[in-house]
């Protein structure tokens, strides 16, 4: 009898990606027996890489090898040598319902994510806004296990041991953590604007916590153009930040140094999910989004999310249509103070464990 194999497909975005591990992870431990393979952008290798015995990680370069109608085709026989038994899409794009199609045709069972797009809707309409909680993530992802006969119980607290991962592995500069001291993590950015603390507050955040927690180190997370530019000013200013991407290079080195700070400052992205993924706490700032569409990082307290209380909000799912106002009142009007609040409140919980 061949061996059941499922093939979970997920390319895009990180944080969604990131949704998926304790989903995986809970489905390999509860059914030891099947194999699992994820197919993802190589991005996500470290997610996935050491999650558990039977699961296994491919990636898939699809701007590349495998772009087009021509290259999904290349990547489809390139899968069927894997005998895979089901077919888990957990994307449902364009992309992940191509080769859905193709191990449909094969009679491979397959079943793909429901996105609840209209109750999504509804807490972004205009005329008839209801604020009530949509499914998550997770729970929509453990939808698709559950259509292809596998019943899943998430249980999932970090990819890491309970003493976090191994520090010995970063550079000399964040390799070792002194008793008593508290490691503070920021990531200011997202892709949108509607998902941005304005820079001039979060500076504010920055100033606060430095001149509150003098020993405190205070970790900048994130690459790209606008964190080359903030992340210079603020370290230069302020000698206890450290921007990470200038030490470390990869996502697994980024996630060891997670797993040990005391508590993370993100915006609603791939960050608050990463985080999550390695058991501390997360401070999340939302502003055009709302954790009611699902989103929130695994196991995060829905206390942790702060948010302004404004009729206009949620206006977009994932933050990319511009605002009505003109003036993203929903992150503007959040106090830096409010921020610090949450953050002393759950490092005096930390200290006091």
């Amino acid at each position: 009898m061949k061996k059941e194999h499922i093939l979970v497909i997920r390319f895009s975005a990180l944080g969604d990606v990131a949704m998926a591990v304790p989903v995986v992870y809970s489905l390999a431990k509860q059914h030891p027996d099947i194999r699992i393979t994820v197919l993802s952008r190589n991005m996500a290798r470290p997610l996935f890489e050491n999650l558990a015995p039977n699961v296994g990680f491919m990636g898939a370069d699809l701007k590349g090898e495998y772009r087009g109608i021509r290259g999904l085709n290349a990547l489809y026989r390139r899968l069927t040598a894997k005998q895979f038994t089901a077919i888990a899409d957990l994307h449902s794009v364009l992309r992940s319902e191509f080769l859905r199609m193709r191990f449909n045709m094969s009679n491979c069972k397959v079943a793909h994510i429901n996105k609840h797009r209209k109750g999504r809707r509804k807490l972004t309409s205009i005329d008839n806004r209801q604020l009530s909680q949509q499914p998550t993530t997770f729970q929509n992802y453990v939808e698709v296990f559950e259509q292809l006969g596998y019943s899943i119980n998430i249980q999932f607290t970090s990819i890491f041991p309970s003493e976090g991962g191994d520090l010995s592995m970063l550079p000399a500069t964040m390799n070792t953590k002194n008793a008593g001291e508290q490691w503070i993590g920021i990531a200011p950015f997202a892709a949108h604007e509607g998902k941005i603390y304005p820079t001039h507050l979060m500076h504010q955040v920055i100033a606060q916590l430095t001149q509150q927690h003098p020993q405190a180190r205070i970790f900048l997370f994130g690459r790209g153009e606008k964190e080359d530019k903030y992340f210079t000013e603020w370290c230069q200013e302020f000698p206890t930040c450290t921007y990470v991407s200038q030490h470390i290079d990869s996502m697994y080195e980024e996630l060891i140094l997670m797993s040990h700070l005391e508590v993370m400052l993100s915006m609603d992205s791939a960050n608050m999910h990463l985080a999550s993924l390695t058991g501390i706490p997360v401070v999340s700032v939302w502003g055009a989004t709302h954790p009611l569409a699902g989103f929130m990082g695994w196991n995060q307290s829905k206390d942790n999310a702060i948010q302004a209380d404004l009729d206009c909000r949620p206006c977009s799912i994932f933050g990319q249509k511009p605002c009505k106002r003109g003036d993203y009142a929903c992150l503007n009007q959040i106090k830096p103070e409010t921020i610090v609040e949450k953050i002393n409140s759950l490092l005096l919980t930390k200290q006091n464990d």
